[in-house]
């Protein structure tokens, strides 16, 4: 009896390991046929990912085509309101001459007229700008140091290897973040070896020697854009004259404004520009308005999104919502030349000029 009954369990082991085996064998091929079904649907979708990506790409150049073209606050009715004060400007050009000596100016940015990539050196973050009153061109690598490569032009900077074939300008003092300015031969940067204020130099470039400098009290770890906190303040140029854009302490929410003295770096008035520092990636000036560039942390298309006039000449409707073309990350500088309207951006490493288009202030 024994024995019966062991060989009849042994049978149906034999059965039940039979039917796992036929059981395992019908998974496995299911297993397959479902692992081949998702490596088909994934490259099915991988390629309508492609399809989609290039999609967005065709959209965003559209955009940036339209954007470039049409400023998104434009307003028709204005129309005949800018050929009237096109024409009061010409009229009152002598009497404006009069009694604002080189310093009436009433041109804003409405677009960006085109883009073009010169080339890419060294670090992701730094700046380079052009002389407004010569050719030269000079270049600030990294965030900080005490070395400026200066070039001839920019078509010798755009042939040129890296920087080779610059002439390198040793400074008695480190520039601290990417906020430097360059107008008439002379260098202005900022200076930050102070334990608490910061200093700003201006630097013969011919003699290679300092010229001035100018104390400023600003918190040590204060920072000007939130998005770049290596720029400690930020120098600007345009047809007025030197600007600096600062924030007193590092719980400030706003850009302030100061307008300084080429020849004496004193401090000629101050503004509150109203102008977050918040998601704040760079600023520049164009005829003494301000231009707040802003990102998100996540670097995405970089937009003017706030302005401010410190003349008080430029209507609410007309104030510029600009788009920059989208390229790699963020600017980690913008430098305006006045004499060229043009932008000269460093975006992640990559040496940018933003061709601007300007047109004439409604005045109110």
């Amino acid at each position: 009896l024994s024995r019966l009954l062991l060989r009849d369990r042994m049978q149906l082991w034999h059965e039940q390991a039979h039917q796992y085996r036929t059981e395992m064998l019908d998974f496995k091929k299911l297993t397959s046929e479902a692992m081949t079904g998702i490596k088909n649907d994934h490259s099915m979708m991988f390629k309508d990912l492609k399809g989609a990506s290039a999609r967005v790409d065709l959209v965003e150049t559209e955009m940036d085509y339209v954007e470039t073209q049409n400023s998104p606050r434009a307003c028709a009715n204005n129309a005949e309101k800018v050929l009237e004060q096109e024409a009061w400007v010409k009229e009152n050009d002598k009497w404006f001459n009069k009694y604002y000596p080189e310093k009436y100016c009433v041109e804003i940015i409405s677009g960006i007229r085109s883009v073009k990539i010169l080339k890419r050196i060294g670090s992701p973050k730094g700046m380079w700008t052009r002389d407004p009153k010569s050719s030269k061109l000079y270049v600030f690598n990294g965030t900080s140091g005490d070395t400026v490569y200066e070039f001839k032009s920019v078509r010798d900077f755009s042939t040129s290897l890296g920087v080779a074939g610059s002439r390198m300008i040793h400074l008695p003092s480190k520039w601290t973040g990417p906020g430097s300015a360059v107008y008439n031969g002379y260098l202005y940067y900022i200076n930050q070896e102070t334990d608490t204020d910061v200093q700003v130099v201006k630097f013969d470039l011919m003699s290679g020697s300092v010229t001035d400098t100018a104390m400023f009290p600003m918190e040590r770890h204060a920072s000007l854009y939130t998005l770049n906190p290596e720029t400690v303040a930020d120098l600007a140029v345009d047809d007025e004259g030197l600007w600096l854009l600062f924030t007193p302490t590092d719980s400030e929410p706003n850009i302030s404004l100061a307008k300084m003295d080429t020849s004496t770096l004193d401090i000629e008035q101050i503004w509150d520009t109203q102008c977050p520092r918040g998601n704040a990636e760079a600023a520049f000036v164009v005829c003494g308005t301000v231009y707040v560039v802003y990102n998100t942390r996540m670097a995405s298309r970089s937009r003017v999104q706030c302005v401010f006039d410190v003349n008080d000449m430029m209507l609410t409707e007309e104030a510029p919502l600009l788009y920059f073309p989208r390229r790699y990350g963020a600017h980690a500088s913008l430098k305006y030349n006045p004499e060229e309207n043009q932008l000269y951006g460093w975006d992640d490493g990559y040496q940018i000029i933003y061709r601007l288009t300007i047109k004439t202030k409604l005045l109110a």
